[in-house]
């Protein structure tokens, strides 16, 4: 049918005939792609999931930072360089730990909304590649913050190197995310944005296992600060290598470059240009819906509703409780376990969580998002239930079933709702709007993180609200609300095209009706 098409001669098949024939020819590959295993997928779009996993270096720069400038105000060296003397004992000025506790989401969350609009202006490949060198720029400033004779200068340096290191990740994370939600391919979709939460812990744990081995080194936060070099070039090199988006390149008008772009993405075999034909068609069709990629137009009729669904699944990791555990070697210490069996906590919740979420990756290529995402949620409310309830009594048992239920609700909400929040995430938004929806996102993640982490040691903490393990209570609330709020208004949208998303929206369709809606004129539209 393809050759037919493109050696059609006056009053054979015309132009619209043939995006009908290769739009028909897209939705049967599609359809053959269900009936395959996921590694069987795999195999067959591996040029594809060959640059997904070069991008997960930005990933892994992300969940390393969190660490280290997360962990690094606890080693002793960098508390003697920044601290002040008080008892004989070297302590960091409030202050300023304040400050920098901050400094960071703060960064995230302008630097995700300069990214959606940036990456929009640029491209996914250079928006990543600059944010990511600019990212190394930010680390030689907190590896040279040591210098300066001034306490006070020290600090501010360290401060403006971490605020700078906040924006260029958030930005690249955007890019990341963005790129791979409009390259994967839909029976990918759900599995290419599980390797999110893969690769944040496992940066993670490579963060804390650095840390850990420059302890008792004597200035061996510098150690630490240089290590994230290798994590920031990376990504660069990365993606110098791979193609650009061709969905940004036919909203540019680039049609050409956007199927050679897509050529090299595509499987043997493949008709690229049915494929980038129905990207310009639901770019076309959004562009005449929608209005221009503003910031404004994800507010406007058409789009509210899609943003808020984004912006409500970059808040579950927040709802679940993700904050408490990154928290956990310390707040096991305040339930009642020693110095040594919390941090062996910690790790091994990191470990947990990160077996759980490569096991998601087959679990979204089998069910659905929404599914995942009420049925761990109500998991884990009766986990932090039996974990507040636990506490209202006292004993070494209450302090075991304490950290057995946090690792239980990382394992399953590190099946369920935490990489299904991603996958709801990428494929919600229009093509149209998807940078800066995603970046939009992304200031929420960040912002929601961020005030978990400022107000949960005034909830458990002993000289404030003294919950301690009753803390799950506090969760058992924001868990059921997550489960409402979710049924309400996350819909089913796995092994949905561009155009059937589109289109499900358009008319208004209730979330509960997204899963069982079909309408075979998206085949052609599509």
């Amino acid at each position: 049918m393809e050759a037919h098409c493109d050696e059609r001669k006056p009053g054979q098949l015309g132009e619209k005939d043939c995006v009908v024939q290769r739009s028909l020819s897209q939705t049967r590959s599609e359809a053959s792609d269900e009936q395959r295993t996921l590694w069987q997928n795999v195999r067959r779009y591996r040029k594809v999931v060959c640059v997904t996993f070069g991008l997960t270096s930005a990933i892994l720069l992300y969940g390393y930072d969190n660490v280290v400038v997360g962990t690094v105000s606890g080693m002793p060296g960098f508390q003697r360089d920044f601290g002040i003397l008080l008892n004989d004992e070297w302590i960091l000025p409030s202050s300023w730990l304040a400050l920098w506790n901050v400094s960071s989401p703060i960064g995230a969350m302008l630097g995700s909304l300069f990214g959606g609009w940036f990456q929009d202006r640029v491209g996914r490949r250079m928006s990543l590649a600059l944010c990511s060198f600019v990212s190394a720029l930010a680390v030689a400033v907190m590896f040279v913050s040591y210098i300066p004779a001034s306490a006070d200068a020290r600090r501010a340096l360290f401060l403006v190197g971490r605020f700078g290191q906040g924006c260029c990740i958030g930005a690249a994370m955007v890019a990341t995310q963005t790129y791979l939600s409009e390259v994967l391919p839909t029976v990918l979709r759900g599995s290419g944005m599980a390797l999110f939460p893969v690769f944040t812990l496992l940066g993670q744990l490579m963060g804390a296992l650095v840390i850990y081995g420059s302890l008792k080194k004597d200035n061996g936060y510098v150690v630490v600060f240089g290590s994230q070099w290798p994590f920031s070039f990376v990504p660069v090199i990365v993606a110098y290598f791979i193609p650009e988006s061709p969905a940004w390149f036919i909203r540019k008008r680039k049609t050409e470059e956007a199927l050679r772009a897509q050529a090299r993405l595509d499987p043997p075999g493949a008709d690229t240009k049915a494929i980038v034909d129905r990207i310009a068609a639901n770019i076309e069709h959004e562009e005449a819906t929608q209005g221009q990629a503003k910031f404004k137009e994800c507010f406007s009729a058409a789009n509210s509703r899609r943003t808020m669904i984004v912006l409500w699944v970059n808040s579950l990791q927040a709802v679940f409780g993700l904050p408490l555990m990154a928290k956990a070697s310390y707040f096991m210490q305040i339930v009642g376990l020693d110095a040594k069996r919390s941090l062996i906590f910690l790790i091994l919740g990191i470990v947990l969580g990160l077996f759980a979420n490569v096991a998601s990756i087959w679990v979204l290529a089998r069910c659905g998002r929404r599914k995942l995402i009420l049925s761990s949620l109500s998991t884990a409310a009766v986990l932090w239930l039996s974990m507040g309830i636990a506490n209202c009594f006292h004993g070494m048992g209450v302090v075991w079933w304490t950290g057995a239920s946090m690792m239980l609700t990382i394992i399953i909400c590190g099946v369920g709702v935490w990489p299904a929040s991603y996958a709801v995430a990428a494929e919600t938004s229009s093509l149209q709007l998807r940078a800066k929806t995603q970046g939009m996102g992304w200031a929420v993640n960040a912002f929601s993180i961020a005030a978990s982490g400022i107000a949960l040691p005034y909830i458990f903490n002993p000289d404030a609200g003294n919950l301690r393990g009753k803390v799950g209570f506090t969760y058992v609330g924001t868990c059921v609300l997550g489960v409402l709020i979710s049924y309400l208004l996350v819909p089913e949208m796995k092994g949905r095209t561009v155009a059937e998303i589109d289109r499900m929206f358009d008319i208004g369709l209730r979330t509960r009706d997204f899963r069982s809606y079909r309408d075979n004129s998206v085949q052609q539209d599509a």
